[in-house]
This record gives C-alpha cells, sequence and structure tokens, in this order.
C-alpha cells in the first residue's frame, strides 16, 4: 500500500462502570483523561488529530468539544483539533463559527452531523419544525452545515432559516482555512450535501464493515466532480480499535468492554426511539467487521486493508470506550505509537 493518510484519536467520552470492578470514574476524571490521552500521547506517538464527540443529556460525557479541545490545544503544538461531530441541527450555526474560530490556530477541524434525538429536546428552539414521520429531512440539517461553512470562509454572510444572517461576519476570522467535515453516509442527501459544499466527509463506520461503504464513496466522489470542485475529495472513517502484544489477550480483554460498551448502547437507543429492535451482541462479527481488535501485526494489516478499500485520507480510532482505565488505554496507545503506527505509510505532520 503507497497511499499515505492521517490517523487520529476519537472519543464520545462515554462513561460507565468498569465490568471488571464495577466502579465508575467521576466525570473530572474522565475528561483529564480526554486532555492526557490527547496531549501527552496522541502528538507524542505521531498521531495526525484527535475528534471530540458531542452529546447531551446521557451518560456521553462531552457536551462542550470546543472547551475541551481549547484544553489539549494549549498542551500541543501539531495535532490538528476537530470533533465527532458537533452537532451542527441542534447550535446556532453563527455561534459555531464564532467558537471554532476563536480555538482556530491553524489545526482546527470543525467536524457536523444533523440529530433528530433528544438535544432537540434540550437545545434547540425548532422543534416545532420538525415532522416526525414525514419522510422529510429537517430544513435545518441542511441549512446548518451550509450556514457555519459560509461564516466560516465568508465575510457579509446572507442566510435565510430560522435565525436568519442578513451580511454579518462572526468574529474572530479563522486563522488559517478550516476544513469543514460532515459526518454521514447512512443517507445519500447527507453525502451529496457534502459534495456540494465541498467538505470532506467521514464515514460512520463503526457500524459496518468497511465494503458496506464503498459504493458510499463512490457517490460522494461522483458527486464531487458534479459540483465542479477542484481537485480530489478527502474521505474520513472511524472505527474501535483494541491492540495487544498478543492476539488473543486483545480480543479477551476487549470483549469485557466492548459488551459492556454494547449492553449500554442498546439501552439508550431504546430510549431515544422505543419502536427500535435491540440488537443481539456479536462479538466475533464486530471484531471481523467494524472493529480493529488484535495484536500490531494484525492491526496494520486492517488499517491497511481499510484504507485501500475506501481510499482513505484519514482513519481515527475510538480506543477508550466506557472510560477503560488508563493503566489499560496508555499502554495501549503506548503500543500502537510503537508497533503499529511505523508500519504505515502516514502523511507528513505539518508543523
Amino acid at each position: 500500500m503507497s497511499k499515505s493518510f492521517e490517523v487520529g484519536l476519537l472519543s464520545l467520552g462515554d462513561l460507565l462502570p468498569d465490568p471488571n470492578t464495577g466502579q465508575i470514574r467521576s466525570e473530572s476524571d474522565r475528561h483529564r483523561t480526554l486532555v492526557d490521552q490527547a496531549s501527552v500521547l496522541a502528538e507524542q506517538i505521531g498521531m495526525h488529530a484527535v475528534h471530540l464527540g458531542e452529546h447531551h443529556g446521557s451518560a456521553y460525557q462531552l457536551s462542550a468539544p470546543a472547551v475541551v479541545l481549547a484544553a489539549i490545544g494549549e498542551r500541543t503544538e501539531r495535532l490538528r483539533l476537530s470533533t465527532g461531530v458537533t452537532l451542527l441541527a441542534n447550535l446556532d450555526p453563527f455561534r459555531v463559527a464564532e467558537d471554532y474560530s476563536t480555538l482556530d490556530a491553524r489545526r482546527v477541524d470543525a467536524g457536523t452531523r444533523g440529530n433528530r434525538c433528544r438535544p432537540w429536546q434540550l437545545l434547540c428552539t425548532y422543534v416545532r419544525d420538525l415532522r416526525p414521520g414525514s419522510g422529510e429531512e429537517p430544513n435545518p440539517l441542511q441549512r446548518s452545515p451550509r450556514t457555519a461553512a459560509r461564516s466560516l470562509h465568508k465575510e457579509n454572510v446572507h442566510a435565510d432559516g430560522m435565525r436568519p444572517l442578513n451580511g454579518e461576519t462572526s468574529r474572530p476570522r479563522p486563522f488559517g482555512e478550516l476544513p469543514v467535515w460532515v459526518g454521514g453516509g447512512s443517507s445519500s442527501r447527507t453525502v451529496d450535501l457534502a459534495a456540494r459544499l465541498g467538505c470532506p466527509l467521514m464515514l460512520p463506520s463503526v457500524f459496518a464493515p468497511p465494503a458496506a461503504f464503498v459504493s458510499v464513496v463512490e457517490r460522494y466522489r461522483e458527486q464531487w466532480q458534479l459540483a465542479g470542485h477542484p481537485g480530489e475529495p478527502t474521505v474520513g472513517a472511524c472505527c474501535h480499535m483494541h491492540v495487544a502484544p498478543d492476539a488473543a489477550q486483545a480480543i479477551k480483554r476487549f470483549r469485557v468492554w466492548f459488551e459492556n460498551y454494547w449492553a449500554w448502547v442498546q439501552r439508550l437507543i431504546q430510549d431515544y426511539t422505543p419502536k427500535a429492535q435491540s440488537l443481539p451482541f456479536d462479538y466475533e462479527s464486530i471484531i471481523n467487521g467494524p472493529a480493529i481488535v488484535g495484536s500490531p501485526a494484525a492491526v496494520v494489516d486492517r488499517i491497511s486493508s481499510n484504507v485501500e478499500v475506501l481510499g482513505l485520507d484519514r482513519t481515527i480510532f475510538m480506543l477508550d470506550l466506557g472510560g477503560i482505565p488508563d493503566d489499560v488505554l496508555f499502554p495501549t496507545l503506548e503500543l500502537l505509537g510503537s508497533d503499529v503506527l511505523p508500519q504505515l505509510p502516514l502523511a507528513p505532520i505539518a508543523a
């Protein structure tokens, strides 16, 4: 494999009781680990980026990713600071532009995605405009990424919507070019939106094997060309990952954490969407499909295969699901840095 690509961390900040001890970390300790694993280790082992998620009203602890990314930014020099993702449909896109321009030091990416779930009720005054069951995408899901991208890249912005812009300019202006990733791939409308806007696409590849997204990437590239953008589009993917010196050790150790996480996610889905069907836990299908678990050599092979199948420019790894203790998480990151990343054709890290 000759294609160079970027690697990064992804964390959603989920906080669950340790399935081995029953103990649960404090919320402040969970946030401190997010900063430490990124600023102390991710940059040190040669990663390109850190992506932090955004959730509200659940055991996911990350509700203000820009704040945590600012702490990481103060302790790093080269690591790109990104979200995974910002729930733009629930927020004021003009304010989002202000927040991430304030954070920017020529190494910020913004990730966006619409959301129909509980955050609408918690945060958004637009809930009256949703039409459940209509089969139509609510307008804010389409307008918010467009408005945020315009506010970041242009001055004197005009935009319609619930909160129209009439020539306003967000301040401060970004220090440099600020990429706006669109997270999606389960809907062709999301893919088409990313292509029309000229935005990088981050696939929801924690849910299915890479092969399931081949047609998605093909459509994205076709729509990118139809939109008349110069150059090639940027594609990213994410996955759960665990590496240990021995494959059997990695598979056995991660199973306990993943099964605990899976059970919690199923309860969360039922809470958000009561009619959704609970899915059985099939660990073998998971580690042979969307997740990467094994020895360093096996992990290198799986990463290389995913990059080749999808033509990835960035792949990001979730290693800390549920709040795995630091005495497990940090050695895992160190092993990733010593025995995996040097075997991959990584892109140069910008100074």
